[in-house]
């Protein structure tokens, strides 16, 4: 499921796939996405590069075609693919840089960048 929070700058993803479910942050306002793996209880996060992601009306069109289409033929698909490499517990300064939405995703979980 998708919730996009125009006001907030804000979109939850919610995957719900037996050992595959994730719940994934687009923080627009702070310009990072946050995604927690519930099988690695893992977070990983990202810079928002403006020229791969679509922006939050972007999103927002591609979700309604979802939608209404059942197939999106839209070439603006997202995927991002990580590498694991070291992780630690975020901080305080990490949380000012990423925001409060993100840090309830990620508080106690080990960061990976």
């Amino acid at each position: 499921t998708m919730t996009i929070h125009n006001e907030e700058q804000i979109v939850d993803v919610h995957v719900r796939s037996g050992v595959y479910s994730s719940d994934t942050i687009f923080d627009y306002t702070h310009g990072y996405i946050a995604t927690r793996l519930f099988s690695r209880n893992a977070c990983f996060i990202m810079k928002i590069k403006k020229e791969i992601i679509p922006d939050l009306q972007e999103i927002g069109r591609l979700a309604f075609e979802r939608e209404t289409m059942r197939d999106v033929y839209s070439p603006n698909n997202v995927w991002a693919q990580f590498q694991a490499g070291s992780s630690r517990i975020g901080h305080l300064k990490d949380w000012v840089l990423y925001g409060k939405h993100i840090e309830n995703l990620c508080t106690g979980l080990p960061l990976y960048e």
